[in-house]
């Protein structure tokens, strides 16, 4: 996710004459040079507000997620999202503030520090945030790919989508990306070296983010760039468009039913529950693509620079930082998209964290009607012979 990933990821790359770029001309990358420098100044403060905001919406997703009725195999799968975003951002904020507001003076860039502890904590952000962020990957997959099991096997969905299934998957998922990572935490490394400080012009000895490439260690750093450039790149960028052209097909189905049970004059419950299940899959989609949106140019990036590895110092460094803040974005914008879409979750928000506006009689009448609406959706689910939606209980 940050400059030292983009760093990790870039092996066997050549040193690059920085007056004659191979794949780009001179002129756009000097602006993309000075377009880094000046937004590096803005990155700590910004990265920060968009941290801050972040980890009260994830927190917010957590609390509410995690109530007991609203605890579906979506629902659970979307909490420990939250969590891992919540992660990434409350550590991110570290890192701005040390790195990018209060960097110290005179280092030619964020890789070198004059303390051992920062340059410690450096290897560690390096680190989490790469695990972190594989985990988010997967959960998105793993979200979409149980809705598409909703939508064309739902008379299995209850089978291959229940709460216990999702636990499990949650589960490998957060130790698999534990050890994808670790080439990754064996290659990361620093060592001492001689800079000229930026501001007297003196030289001076200080810690830098290193790597290690080297004799037994090149396996390991190899190893470290295929898993990061398959497995947390281009193989889920891939999963992810497939599975989002697979949804969207199946919201258009979704609305072709509620459409034609409209027609038929059938129930308005039936009627209703099909307007539902197109709504949950609508918010879904919305948070696959926009997951998709962030991950794909930098996996089209990955995919460019194991052909053309100058392209890391000419067009991926430069761009890091605005990789790093819209990834941000991202963790954070989960929040906006439930409250937007999601009537439920608005609901138990509201009554969970504005009870001071909420009165007594309004929070209890909410709660009779959310008991009756779970006891209705759990007859009619025993009566249906058709499972549309498979879980109702859903974020709808």
């Amino acid at each position: 996710m940050s400059q030292l990933d983009s760093c990790a990821n870039s092996t066997h790359i050549t040193a690059l004459d920085m007056s004659t770029p191979k794949y780009i001309d001179v002129a756009t990358y000097n602006r993309l040079q000075d377009f880094k420098l000046n937004y590096a100044h803005v990155h700590g403060y910004l990265s920060t507000a968009v941290c801050v905001v972040g980890i009260l919406a994830n927190i917010a997703n957590v609390v509410v997620l995690n109530k007991k009725h609203m605890r579906t195999s979506t629902n659970i799968i979307l909490m420990w999202l939250a969590v891992a975003d919540l992660c990434t951002m409350a550590e991110y904020v570290t890192f701005a503030l040390q790195f990018y507001v209060f960097k110290e003076d005179g280092m030619p860039s964020i890789f070198h520090t004059r303390t051992y502890g920062w340059m410690c904590y450096l290897l560690f952000h390096a680190n989490f945030s790469l695990s972190m962020h594989s985990i988010s990957i997967w959960l998105t997959i793993m979200l979409a790919t149980f809705r598409f099991i909703y939508i064309f096997l739902y008379s299995r969905a209850n089978k291959y989508c229940s709460t216990r299934h999702a636990k499990m998957v949650i589960f490998i998922i957060y130790i698999s990306a534990v050890l994808l990572c670790i080439p990754n935490y064996i290659s990361n490394y620093w060592e001492l070296t001689n800079v000229t400080n930026t501001v007297t012009g003196e030289n001076e000895t200080v810690f830098t983010f290193s790597q290690r490439k080297y004799g037994l260690y090149i396996h390991i750093f190899d190893m470290n760039y295929w898993i990061q450039s398959m497995l947390i790149k281009l193989v889920p960028c891939v999963l992810l468009t497939i599975l989002t052209i697979m949804l969207i097909l199946g919201l258009r189905k979704a609305h072709h039913n509620h459409v034609q049970l409209k027609s038929q004059g059938m129930r308005n419950d039936d009627v209703e529950k099909h307007h539902e299940h197109y709504r949950t899959t609508g918010m879904l989609l919305a948070v696959v693509i926009l997951f998709l949106i962030v991950e794909l140019p930098q996996g089209i990036m990955t995919l460019l620079m194991i052909f053309m590895p100058e392209l890391y110092n000419e067009v991926y460094n430069p761009l890091g930082d605005i990789f790093d803040i819209v990834a941000l974005l991202n963790n954070a914008v989960n929040f906006v998209l439930y409250c937007s879409m999601s009537k439920q979750f608005r609901d138990t928000f509201i009554v969970t964290f504005c009870k001071c506006f909420t009165l007594d009689e309004e929070r209890e009448k909410w709660r009779n009607n959310t008991l009756i609406t779970q006891r209705n959706g759990a007859s009619m689910r025993r009566l249906s012979k058709q499972q549309v939606n498979g879980s109702l209980g859903q974020m709808v």
